[in-house]
Order: structure tokens, then sequence, then C-alpha cells
């Protein structure tokens, strides 16, 4: 009987396909393997549009303000024996409307208050459009709940009126007193009417004017203004954009107007590649805030941190002389002062490459907020944090 040494073509050809699929299986799971390992990388590549780092010069809010009276409280407005410039607003708007008083005439107003109107008068603001206004108290008014403020005109910087405002407050608090008791909620004293001015003027801008328009970078970044131009004139064509300095990047705009509104809604829509920001980190004094952004490094540093706490309690000391020594009895105060310090052991602080490894690192020295700001300050000032420290 012949037994065959090598097995026919069929059996041979199902054989290499059979490798075939396994050697595909396995080079499919490699690739899957890379992408779960590369796809941590690929998340942390952030991207935002140029409208989120920068902005058109020239195209921006101003501000209004005016003063104004509230009317209509329920004798929680201000006293008018001191606070003179609401009955004097008071009576310059009666006169407005044909109404003279005597000279010598004293009004208590208690439902009035003196307030100042604050508004935003948005950009390319046409006139009949509405928009948002916050009264807050001049004086010592208990209350603006329930209130109306009158016609009050909005001026700007440069003292023309560019808006009105009048309607009801609406106030996000509320309160009660008496009997010499109180309780309250919230704040009283300031309010926001929304919708409540109405445009009276535009504010000329030189949006559409020049061959040119600049982009104002929103942080002062020499990176950031190459990278945008980059961008730009990779999209709409070299030349378009020249960066000038660390904040203005100049754009060669169409002249027509239309076109140049087409143009600036392509260039904010322009991708571009997140850079990492300045390192810094910000301590607020006042609550011991501490904040600091993911480009925050330390290098190995040692710390040694202890309290000192100083306490003084006075007790009371009475003297009294003997019954025939005729002296009179004295109250004196005796002062205990006592020093304690809390020993502070050495700990030495490895090399931080990222924000976790800094953040579990100041967490191990077990010190308050307030105790944190005096170590970012020393650790600043011995060279072992590479970051910029802004004090608020």
């Amino acid at each position: 009987m012949n037994v065959p040494l090598h097995p026919p073509a069929s059996a041979a050809s199902e054989h290499s396909r059979a490798l075939m699929r396994i050697c595909l299986g396995a080079w499919l799971g490699v690739l899957i393997v890379i992408g779960v390992l590369a796809w941590p990388q690929l998340a942390q590549a952030q991207t935002m549009r140029i409208k989120e780092v920068a902005a058109v010069q020239g195209v921006r809010t101003n501000q209004l303000t005016g003063f104004g009276l509230v009317v209509g409280l329920d004798g929680t407005g201000d006293q008018t024996t001191q606070m003179p410039y609401t009955s004097q607003g008071m009576n310059n708007y009666l006169q407005q409307l044909g109404l003279n008083l005597p000279p010598d005439a004293k009004v208590q107003l208690k439902n009035v208050a003196a307030v100042m109107v604050t508004a935003q008068l948005p950009a390319f603001a046409q006139p009949g459009q509405m928009i948002d206004v916050t009264v807050s108290s001049m004086g010592n008014a208990k209350s603006l709940r329930g209130g109306t403020l009158i016609s009050t005109p909005l001026k700007g910087a440069d003292g023309e009126i560019y808006a009105l405002a009048q309607g009801n407050l609406l106030v996000g608090g509320a309160g009660a007193s008496a009997g010499g008791s109180k309780v309250q909620i919230n704040h009283l004293s300031a309010g926001r009417i929304p919708a409540g001015a109405q445009v009276e003027r535009t504010v000329e801008t030189d949006f559409a004017l020049g061959e040119t328009i600049d982009l104002g970078l929103n942080a002062f970044d020499f990176q950031t203004a190459r990278r945008v131009a980059e961008a730009i004139n990779s999209r709409m064509g070299q030349g378009v954009a020249h960066a000038i300095d660390g904040r203005v990047v100049r754009l060669r705009a169409p002249v027509n107007s239309h076109e140049r509104v087409g143009f600036l809604a392509q260039v904010e829509e322009i991708p571009l590649e997140a850079t990492i920001p300045v390192a810094k980190v910000i301590i607020n004094t006042r609550t011991g805030s501490i904040v600091m952004n993911q480009a925050v490094t330390l290098s190995p540093v040692a710390v040694a941190h202890g309290n000192l706490s100083v306490s003084i309690s006075t007790t009371p000391v009475i003297s009294q002389p003997n019954p025939l020594a005729r002296g009179e009895t004295v109250v004196a105060e005796k002062s205990n002062i006592e020093i304690t310090q809390q020993g502070g052991a050495l700990v030495q602080m490895d090399a931080a490459p990222k924000l976790a490894d800094l953040v579990r690192m100041l967490n191990g020295l077990g010190a308050t907020p307030q105790d944190l700001l005096a170590i970012l300050q020393a650790i600043k000032a011995a060279g072992a944090m590479n970051a910029e420290l802004e004090v608020i």
C-alpha cells in the first residue's frame, strides 16, 4: 500500500488559508492593542477653534451706567434725612413731570430708593434692541424687593445716552424684621431687570473700514500667535495672516462687507491644536484658595513646616484690703502667655512632572490651605517650582 508523502493540493491550499487566517487574527489583535495604548494620548490632544482664543479687535461691549430711582417699596426705601440725593433726585423727576414742590417742603420718601443702574451694550447693538440691566442700591435702603425702576438714561464713557432703562426688579432674596430681630436670605439691596433697557443709539465701529482686520488673542503668547497665523494660512491661503506680535494677528480681508462677514465666519471656525498654557499658580490670600494648571511641575526639594501658636489668657484678680485698713477693693488682671511650637519633620518631595503627582505630594505634607500658601511661595523662592505665582 502506497502512502503519499505530501498532502493533496486541495489540502495544502486549505492549510495555507488557515495559517493566513491565524496570522491576520494575530495582526488584528496587535493593531487593537496598539490602538488602545495610543487612545489616551489621542484623547489628551485637545483642539479648539480660533474664535475661542482670539477676537476681532474693535468688536467689543461697552459699559453703560446711570443714576435712577426705585419706587413702590414697602417702607424699605432710603431714609431721606440721611440720603439727601434721594429726595433731590425725586424732586428733579417731579419737575420734569410739571410738579414743583415748595423749597421748604420736607418729604419723607420711605418707598423710594436711589440706585445705580449698570448695563453692557453689545457690539453692533441697534436701536430698539433690549438688554439686561443690574440695579444696585446707593443709600441705606433695607430692600429693593417689589420695587419698580422708573425711566433712567444710561450713558457711556463719552457722556452720551445710549439706552433707557425701566421695569420691575427681580431680587433673589427675602427678609423680615420685627421687634429687633431680623431674618434675611441672600442679598436684598441689588436686583436685575431682564430686557430692562432699550438701545437708543448705536456705537460706530471700523469693522468694515480698511483692507486688514486685527485678531486680538485672549492671552499674550508668541507661540499661540504663530500657530493661529499658520492655521489661517493653511486654510485660507498663504499670506492671508501675519503675526504682528504675541497678541495681534493681522488678516487681509475682503473689502466688501458681505464677503468680509463670510471670511471671518470661516476664520473663526478653523480648528487649532491647543497649546500648553504658561505654568501659573493662583493664590487667593483672603480665602486660602490655591489653583494651578496642568503645566506646573516641581523639581526635587525638601520641605519642613511647623506651626507656631501664641495663646494669651487673662484672669481677673480681686485685691480685697483688711476691714480696718480703710482701703479700696481693686480689680486687676493676670495674663498668662503660652507659646507652643509644633515640630515639623523634613519631608523630601521628589520631582513631579505631572499635576497629579504635585497634588499628591502637597497633600502628603498634611498642611492646611493657609500653610500651603507659605509653602508654595517658599518653594518658588527656592527655584524648585517652574511656575508663576499670582496673588489675588
